[in-house]
């Protein structure tokens, strides 16, 4: 029993040594002051004042020790130092409390942490976290960067920044404006939430509706639901890379490149764009529009390539399957298309057709030319059959092994055939009443349109034909060999728009540099975790 006695006491000798040792190891000590006063509650320390916490150093002009409390109050040229880590505070008044290790640093306040610097008025820093608040404004400068915010959060230990409302970045290549960033200190990289715009030295403008990312060492960006616009062009994806060394763009959903020197807009659901060689590829829904004075090409595939160049013999847009187009009252369709812009001449190929008005064009090989903004002449080559369909059902038909077009105000003017020519004509009194129908073999035939109607019809080299009144004509010799009426494949601004609806940003209404009275509410907890997940993902 007094065995017992003897090795519980030795226990409980240890353990109140053990909390003796963890007590003193938390308490503030006076390493140094010339003077020491004594108060109420407190111990006055004056002139070059040192004390110690842990591995902490702490300097002042001046101090309040209250040392039932363990936390003191520190007046002028106040300097925190941590002798295991890198970070060293300074400012005018501090209060540090040495059980939760808090200090509450006031008036010229400077946090350096190897390369980052912070400057502030008011920042609580927390010891045992490594995390420092500041508020009522704050500035971070590092070697590439300086970023302003009201207020901001910096965990020292895993070199992360967090800046919120009225946040501000300057380089000496851009300047973003933001209401919330992470700012991770070591690659120098930022990610937003919500409205973010970015003006670079040249004027260029970037934004972001639901956050970004900026690698500002390596000039890389990516935008959610953003775009980057300056003299020439205009990029905007739902998701967004921007490379500025490589001048290279990739954008994800709802993807559009504007190249405003030719007024020419690609759009499409994933799509790549080099800056610098004016080259861009586009796929998924691919639409393009080419902007003209008095109205627009617009064209559809499922793949579009176009290249610009200051040489007009080097500029081209190709189209890849499944290609539409509209433009006025003109309409066409083929596999495959390709515009070469010196000679404005778009070629179809692939079982390519036409539709003017009220007529169908086909051929083997169709291509037509474009001249002041409209539609000039169109060339058809073998197996060329322009079909009309008059007011009473029939069909007006001629072909030949060439043909071609002529076009005045973007309507059809007059046809040119040339090589074994064949026409069918039905010959109307009025609107309603059928005279006959003409038939007529002619190697050269010329025929005129008014406003998409057969008006006249010249057979120019030895016609051979006939005349057939209403009862003589058989449902058999209505149709020219090779007639097919194919209107249920014309084109249509609806299906256009179905297609594809470019999504468009009015710049003016979502700029915080052109309306920085505009206050933007900050996004809640659960949105910024989305959106930094979502970028995680991508």
């Amino acid at each position: 029993m007094q065995k017992f006695s003897r090795l519980l006491l030795f226990f409980l000798i240890l353990l109140s040594n053990q909390v003796s040792w963890s007590q003193s190891d938390n308490l503030l000590e006076i390493q140094q002051a010339e003077l020491l006063q004594g108060a109420n509650g407190f111990e006055r320390l004056l002139l070059n004042v040192r004390m110690k916490h842990q591995n902490s150093l702490i300097y002042c002009d001046s101090a309040h020790f209250y040392r039932e409390e363990n936390m003191a109050k520190l007046y002028g040229n106040v300097r925190i130092v941590d002798t295991k880590d890198p970070v060293v505070t300074t400012s005018r008044y501090a209060e540090y409390d040495g059980n939760t290790k808090l200090a509450k640093l006031r008036t010229n306040v400077v946090l350096k942490n190897e390369g980052t610097t912070l400057y502030t008025e008011f920042l609580d820093y927390d010891r045992s976290t490594g995390i420092a608040n500041y508020f009522n404004n704050g500035k971070v400068v590092d070697s590439t960067n300086v970023l302003t915010s009201r207020f901001g959060t910096y965990e020292t230990t895993i070199e992360k920044i967090t800046f919120t409302e009225d946040v501000v970045l300057v380089n000496p290549d851009y300047t973003l404006k933001t209401n919330f960033m992470i700012y991770r200190t070591i690659p120098k990289t930022t990610e937003t939430v919500g409205i973010t715009n970015i003006v670079s030295k040249d004027g260029d403008r970037l934004n972001a509706q639901k956050g970004s990312f900026y690698d500002t060492v390596n000039k890389l960006f990516r935008f959610f639901e953003g775009d980057v616009e300056n003299e020439r062009s205009r990029v905007y994806g739902d998701v967004l890379y921007y490379d500025e060394v490589q001048q290279y763009y990739e954008g994800l959903n709802n993807v559009s490149v504007l190249n405003k020197e030719r007024n020419v807009e690609i759009f499409g659901d994933e799509g790549k764009y080099w800056e610098d060689r004016k080259y861009s590829l586009m796929y998924g829904n691919a639409m393009v529009q080419r902007y003209f004075e008095k109205d627009t090409l617009y064209m559809i595939a499922d793949t579009l390539i176009s290249q610009d160049s200051e040489l007009a013999e080097e500029r081209y847009l190709n189209a890849f399957r499944n290609v539409q187009m509209i433009k006025g009252d003109f309409r066409g369709k083929s596999d495959s298309l390709s515009y070469n812009y010196a000679d404005s001449t778009v070629h179809l190929y692939r079982d390519p057709i036409l539709w003017n008005e009220k007529s169908q064009i086909t051929a083997d090989s169709i291509h037509f030319l474009i001249a002041n903004e409209d539609i000039d002449k169109v060339f058809l080559r073998r197996n060329a059959f322009n079909i009309t369909k008059d007011t009473i059902g029939n069909f007006n038909q001629i072909k030949g092994r060439r043909m071609t077009g002529y076009f005045l105000d973007g309507k059809i003017n007059r046809f040119h055939i040339e090589g074994n020519g064949e026409s069918l004509y039905f010959d109307l009194i009025g609107d309603s009443t059928l005279r006959g129908m003409n038939k007529i073999l002619c190697s050269s035939i010329m025929m005129f349109f008014e406003d998409g109607d057969i008006q006249k019809i010249n057979w120019l080299v030895k016609p051979e034909g006939s005349f057939l009144p209403p009862h003589m004509i058989k449902e058999e010799d209505k149709l020219l060999e090779g007639f097919t009426w194919r209107e249920e494949e014309k084109p249509s601004m609806e299906d256009f728009f179905v297609w594809r609806t470019p999504k468009r940003r009015e710049q003016e209404n979502t700029s915080l540099f052109d309306r920085p009275d505009v206050n933007i509410p900050l996004p809640s907890d659960d949105e910024i975790q989305k959106a930094l997940n979502e970028k995680n993902n991508y």
